[in-house]
């Protein structure tokens, strides 16, 4: 049998069983221009004007990107061009909200006869990937001339510590993930969707196979759990056997990978016309006081996630976009819940305090651990020694910064950092 690398983690999904709690409406929200990889978007309007839940508040501003829509309704008090957690230039709308969520006029279901409609919708919705990683959904569908495209699959292997918010997408919301099965098949004529979920997720398991019974090609995929299960080169090597070349995409082995949770958001719109303008977020962490999954407005101040929660403990050190292994570290609890913000975590200090590293000691736990065959220590060493050719010849850029290295060295080497920078060392 195939020994599956990657990193054994405890599961900590707390909050599995909690369905989602809408958040009341928030006073104020702050709105980012970029929360998906390629271009920002380009605000259309001003400073003053009001706004309406689902209104166009920013277009597409390249052939990647997506539109973004207000998710409150009331008045736009500023646009803003700084970003306090990467310290650079960015744009963001923030609306004072009158409480009255007064949808824009207009909003209405779709109506889809064919795959461009098809598209056109997924584009009009502003959805992005919403398990994190944020690449607008509409890039990914359009399948490029030549290209042969014969599997879907639908990820819901969630695998990181914490999260539990698309396991509730799958019991909640499988009726949406039907219909937007049923789209992908009518428009895509592939032979297989395969839907793999982690076999830690039993009651998500269960409403897929409902869903999944009677539709033709359509299999649930039962699947080890085993960090980074989820990650789109794991996923599709471990239901399919397929490798996507270094540099390549999914599509170039003839596959397509959707969030559970972006499918359903695509048929919610299709089905209502509103487009993605709230998010369910898992709130968890040891500084949380009453962890909880939360429907909020896109663009809420994570502190009104924390308030909705019960607050946090005196010794809340460090809070998490995501989960533990690939989240990133927030300046404050005024940052704004993102399109693609599956997850806010708060940590007590004695769990945040980073252990000290030592020396490496050769052991090669980070290769034999690494769930795309990479040597970490190689590609530090590499980069502490500045050496590009290295850098190149150990494969930095197939790295998917899972963290498995990291979390199995006995030294706590900051390996993950350190393949970071290599890569904009190659890239500079």
């Amino acid at each position: 049998m195939r020994r599956l690398r990657g990193a054994r983690l405890p599961h900590n999904k707390n909050t599995a069983g909690s369905a989602p709690e809408a958040l009341p409406t928030p006073q104020i929200v702050r709105i980012p221009m970029s929360m998906h990889i390629g271009a920002p978007a380009k605000p259309v309007v001003s400073a003053g004007d009001s706004v309406k839940v689902g209104q166009l508040i920013g277009e597409a501003g390249g052939a990647v990107s997506a539109p973004v829509h207000s998710s409150v309704s009331g008045k736009v008090r500023s646009i803003d061009e700084y970003d306090p957690a990467t310290g650079q230039k960015a744009t963001s709308i923030t609306i004072e909200a009158d409480g009255e969520q007064t949808l824009f006029e207009g909003i209405e279901p779709k109506s889809i006869d064919n795959a461009e409609q098809f598209l056109d919708a997924v584009r009009e919705s502003g959805v992005v990937g919403l398990g994190g990683a944020g690449f607008p959904t509409a890039v990914k569908l359009t399948v490029r001339e030549g290209a042969k495209l014969d599997c879907i699959i639908i990820n819901g292997a969630e695998c990181e510590p914490y999260i539990t918010s698309d396991t509730r997408t799958m019991i909640d919301d499988a009726r949406l993930i039907k219909i937007g099965i049923s789209l992908l098949s009518r428009f895509y004529k592939v032979e297989s969707i395969l839907i793999g979920v982690e076999n830690n997720k039993p009651e998500a398991i269960g409403k897929m196979e409902e869903i999944a019974e009677g539709m033709e090609g359509v299999e649930v995929r039962r699947m080890p759990s085993r960090y980074p299960q989820g990650g789109e080169k794991v996923l599709i090597y471990n239901l399919t056997g397929r490798i996507v070349p270094e540099g390549g995409l999914p599509l170039d082995v003839g596959v397509i990978v959707l969030n559970c949770t972006t499918l359903a958001a695509i048929a919610r719109y299709i089905e209502t016309g509103v487009p993605l303008v709230s998010k369910c977020v898992t709130v968890d962490g040891s500084a949380v006081k009453v962890p909880k999954n939360v429907i909020a407005p896109i663009g809420t101040p994570v502190s009104d996630l924390f308030e909705f929660c019960g607050g946090l403990t005196s010794d809340a050190a460090k809070v998490l976009y995501g989960g533990p292994m690939m989240g990133v570290a927030i300046p404050g609890i005024d940052m704004p819940v993102l399109k693609n913000t599956n997850a806010v975590l708060a940590f007590r200090r004695s769990d945040a305090k980073l252990p000290p590293e030592t020396a490496c000691i050769r052991c090669g736990r980070c290769a034999a651990n690494c769930p795309m065959g990479l040597a970490a220590a190689e590609i530090e060493r590499a980069f502490l020694l500045k050496k590009k050719e290295l850098l190149e010849l150990y494969k930095v850029g197939l790295c998917m910064e899972c963290g498995c290295c990291a979390y199995n060295c006995p030294a706590r080497r900051p390996l993950v950092q350190s393949i970071k920078l290599g890569k904009a060392m190659l890239r500079g």
